[in-house]
């Protein structure tokens, strides 16, 4: 009688059926080069697939072909109009297709089109309504409405498309809805909630689309659903699923909406598909790629989670008769 016994080692099961994430590609090195990066922080994506990039040390934002080829840039040091101090993260508005940019050491937010003409910005420093101190994160809803991560002041504030205040929520703690060091901010496209990644309490929160509290997941530590510093948020679109840079575990995590563990990749080191402090992480609209800003390593690492190629990617199979 013959048997056959089929072992599958190396599988991870998430949301999307069989779905891995599957090293695909990576560009940038050190410098101030086209296409190089010091510190890279924000990354989103558009629409068409073009990718932006928040070059922090570099004071510009670059933008890039989703396969990395060099497209153009904007932005030098200073705090006028189109400058930047330390620009660290970017967004795109789902509507217009315009890029926000927190020019974190400017205090401010600032806006653009798509290749980079200047369009209006507000902020200043201070703890009022619409002052920052420190924005870190930024994002987009589908209404046009603009969240941002107040690092310093344990708050997220949100506004109109042009910058009105319409609300805040948080303050410093570790309470529900109480904030310690936020660092990045995300809209999930079919809900509207409001993701956040409040990086000094080792957790993420989540919220209505004004600041009524949902829910939290993680604490400190290394096991799965666990963080050291998450830094970045993104929800993919097509189901709901939150990923999370988890900066000094050196990895990306992902979970359902309500913060039920799926999966995670990376580790330590510069090879492909390992990370050198990841900040900054986004999906295209397909929900199929994810973007990485491995900052330390000064590149962007890009990885393939669609479903239509997982088959070859389900781990090692052994087939035995006897």
């Amino acid at each position: 009688m013959k048997k056959v016994l089929i072992i599958v080692t190396g599988l991870a099961f998430g949301s999307a059926a069989f779905g891995t994430w599957v090293y695909e590609g990576q560009w940038g090195s050190r410098g101030a080069g086209n296409g190089q990066f010091d510190s890279p922080h924000g990354v989103a994506v558009v629409p068409s697939g073009n990718v932006y990039v928040a070059d922090d040390s570099n004071n510009r934002i670059q933008y890039f072909t989703a396969a990395g080829s060099y497209l153009g840039q904007w932005g030098t040091y200073g705090s006028g109009n189109g400058e930047f101090y330390h620009p660290r993260d970017v967004a795109v508005a789902p509507s217009s297709g315009n890029i926000y940019v927190a020019d974190t050491g400017n205090d401010r937010i600032q806006y653009f089109t798509a290749t980079g003409s200047f369009l209006g910005k507000w902020g200043s420093q201070g703890s009022g309504n619409g002052e920052f101190n420190a924005p870190w994160g930024v994002a987009v809803a589908p209404s046009g409405n603009v969240y941002v991560a107040d690092t310093y002041n344990c708050r997220v504030q949100y506004f109109t498309a042009t910058g009105s205040f319409l609300g805040k929520w948080g303050s410093s703690g570790s309470g529900d809805g109480q904030f310690w060091g936020p660092m990045g901010v995300a809209v999930a496209p079919s809900s509207g909630n409001i993701y956040v990644a409040d990086t000094g309490n080792d957790r993420i929160q989540y919220f209505t689309a004004t600041g009524s509290y949902l829910g939290k997941w993680g604490s400190q530590g290394s096991g799965n659903g666990e963080f050291n510093a998450p830094w970045g948020v993104a929800v993919a679109a097509s189901n709901g699923d939150v990923y999370v840079s988890d900066l000094a575990n050196h990895r990306i995590q992902y979970f359902t909406a309500a913060g039920s563990y799926l999966g995670k990749w990376g580790s330590l080191g510069s090879g492909n598909g390992e990370f050198n402090s990841p900040i900054g992480l986004c999906l295209n609209v397909t929900g199929s790629r994810v973007y990485v800003a491995d900052n330390t390593n000064y590149r962007i690492q890009y990885f393939n989670g669609n479903p239509a190629v997982v088959p070859a990617s389900l781990g090692r199979v052994k087939a035995l008769f006897k």
